[in-house]
């Protein structure tokens, strides 16, 4: 056994060394430029949500990566200049929470409604209302909402 076939070992990015979060094909295939898309190989990608770390997805088992370079849009968990997404589903940034307006609340709305889609449209593949919290956390820790 390979030791990128080790379980331990397939969740790890090769490069920021980070443990990576499942995500599905059906996002990669939304998201991947058509050129990094015919490159797609792997089953089982994981998102690195590490913000130094150009890989956004990798396969260990497939020895499949994709970067930043490799998608059609901006991964905001590794943006530091505006526009920096936070929800995919509505095109709302990070810029938008300092505005007073109550976006998680927006946001919470339009998921209750049914409108989102998070898996499709989210890099991770998930719900980005945590993001949003956690942006603004740090917004008000720096005085900035």
């Amino acid at each position: 056994m390979s030791a990128a076939s080790r379980p331990e070992a397939a969740g790890i990015c090769p490069v920021s060394g980070t443990v990576g979060q499942n995500v599905g094909l059906l996002t990669l295939k939304a998201l991947l430029t058509g050129k990094a898309l015919r490159r797609l190989d792997g089953i089982a990608y994981r998102f690195c949500a590490e913000p130094d770390c150009d890989v956004v997805y990798f396969d260990r088992d497939a020895g499949s990566i994709f970067d930043k370079s490799d998608l059609g849009v901006r991964v905001g968990l590794k943006e530091s200049s505006d526009p920096i997404p936070i929800c995919y589903c509505f095109d709302v940034t990070v810029s938008d929470l300092r505005t007073g307006t109550d976006v998680a609340a927006m946001i919470g709305a339009e998921v209750r409604a049914g409108h989102c889609a998070c898996e499709v449209k989210n890099p991770q593949g998930s719900c980005c209302l945590g993001n949003v919290s956690a942006a603004l956390a740090r917004l008000r820790a720096a005085g900035s909402v």
